[in-house]
């Protein structure tokens, strides 16, 4: 263990909640270092919680504990586990969908059942609406800092018996990619499709070339129009939109110096579907 935990909820940090958190894990080790990957996860939103992780996950040392609470069944049948990653690193978190994402694109190779009877904060056996402190906090921490072993968490169940949400994976035929709007990058309003490079690059293309590119919500069409695949947002004008490879090496759609989000009011999610089709370069005389 690196003795490192990161946390991330859907709780914000306009009141105590996340606070408490950081009380439970240093009352467990006055010695860890706990780090916030994000607390703006949108409400209930597990699926950009999922995301989040995946995000994340990769750049952080080889036995970094996480914690991930979207939590909207607390207090229900949902199960409490930790799970164990391809790379050596731990998920602490409900089984509600949120490790989708580690699942299928990083991997986990052993899922184990909290047991609450030994990793639950004494005292707050009467309490099922705040697992993030009783149970996710403190079950963290302990890991974290050597109090317990993975394989004291409780009992192993199967890596396949873990819950996952719904996705599409994308296609690709002679001229054109389909895929779906992951995620958001908040901040510039750029969108981050699950479209790989490598499965991009198999049209043929080269920077410079057009790109017709159409995004529907269900069966209703949002967006069309032509665009360029650029290295950067210096291959574009000021306003103009762009395609280009994010930083998890997937495509992303963007305007240069604006939201391209918010301009044409584009969420996130399975159902919302986006097609880049190879078009002839225009060329004016």
């Amino acid at each position: 263990m690196t003795n490192s935990l990161v946390i991330q909820t859907d709780f914000g940090l306009s009141d105590g909640a996340v606070s408490a958190m950081y009380g439970v894990a240093i009352s467990v080790d006055p010695n860890l270092r706990i780090f916030d990957l994000t607390h703006d996860i949108p409400q209930y939103n597990i699926w950009e919680g999922s995301y989040r992780l995946y995000q994340t996950i990769s750049y952080w040392p080889e036995g970094t504990v996480f914690i991930s609470v979207v939590d909207p069944g607390v207090g229900s049948d949902r199960r409490s586990v930790v799970i164990k990653t391809t790379e050596n690193q731990y998920i602490v978190t409900p089984d509600n969908g949120t490790l989708t994402h580690i699942k299928d694109e990083i991997g986990i190779v052993a899922v184990r059942i909290i047991d609450e009877s030994v990793n639950r904060l004494p005292k707050s056996g009467e309490s099922y609406t705040f697992h993030g402190r009783d149970v996710y906090s403190y079950t963290g921490a302990r890991l974290a800092s050597g109090v317990i072993t993975f394989e004291e968490v409780g009992p192993e169940v199967p890596v396949d018996s873990i819950i996952e949400l719904a996705k599409f994976e994308p296609k690709i035929d002679e001229t054109s990619v389909t895929g779906t709007i992951d995620i958001l990058d908040i901040r510039f309003g750029n969108l981050w499709t699950n479209i790989d490079r490598t499965l991009f690059l198999q049209l043929d293309i080269e920077y410079g070339d057009n790109f017709e590119v159409t995004i529907q919500n269900d069966t209703r069409q949002v967006y069309k129009n032509i665009m360029t695949y650029g290295r950067s947002f210096a291959d574009s004008h000021l306003g103009e939109p762009l395609i280009y490879v994010n930083s998890l090496d997937k495509l992303g759609i963007a305007i240069n110096q604006g939201s391209f989000a918010k301009a044409y009011h584009i969420e996130t999610g399975a159902n919302w579907k986006i097609s880049l089709r190879k078009v002839p370069k225009v060329i004016y005389n």
